[in-house]
């Protein structure tokens, strides 16, 4: 009976926790205000501390931010590769009240592609208006 009560109130207690998990997760939702609009830059266009970084620290995947006084990059690097062929995606990039959001894909090369053999270090660079917030990588 004492074993009961006891299973019971920790029942009781794991559901508590539960509904009060789900409850706050409502809260915390991200509120988009917009999407943003950028451009992707190549590596010819890159400012040169900028491409510096990269240099250093493309072996492992990476993400960083740059800015200068009238723009935001945001560079995502996926590290080393065994092969050519790989692109990145930018499946969102908005802004919200606390953030800017943003949300990269690497997508390999198919069995059907003809790629480069040797490494690669596949990364992307995006450039918006500056804006003073901080970025969430996704």
């Amino acid at each position: 009976m004492k074993r009961q009560k006891i299973l019971a109130k920790l029942l009781l207690i794991f559901i508590t926790a539960i509904l009060f998990t789900a409850c706050k997760k409502d809260e915390t939702e991200i509120k988009k205000i917009r999407d943003l609009d950028f451009t992707v830059v190549e590596e010819a266009d890159l400012p040169g501390e900028l491409k510096e970084i990269i240099d250093e620290k493309k072996e492992k995947p990476f993400r960083l931010t740059y800015s200068n006084k009238d723009y935001l990059y945001i560079a995502v690097g996926y590290g080393k590769q065994n092969s050519g062929g790989y692109s990145i995606a930018v499946e969102e990039l908005f802004l919200a009240d606390n953030a800017i959001y943003i949300d990269t894909n690497l997508i390999g090369p198919s069995q059907d592609d003809l790629v480069t053999q040797g490494v690669s270090y596949p990364y992307i660079v995006v450039k918006i208006e500056f804006i003073d917030k901080k970025v969430v990588f996704e």
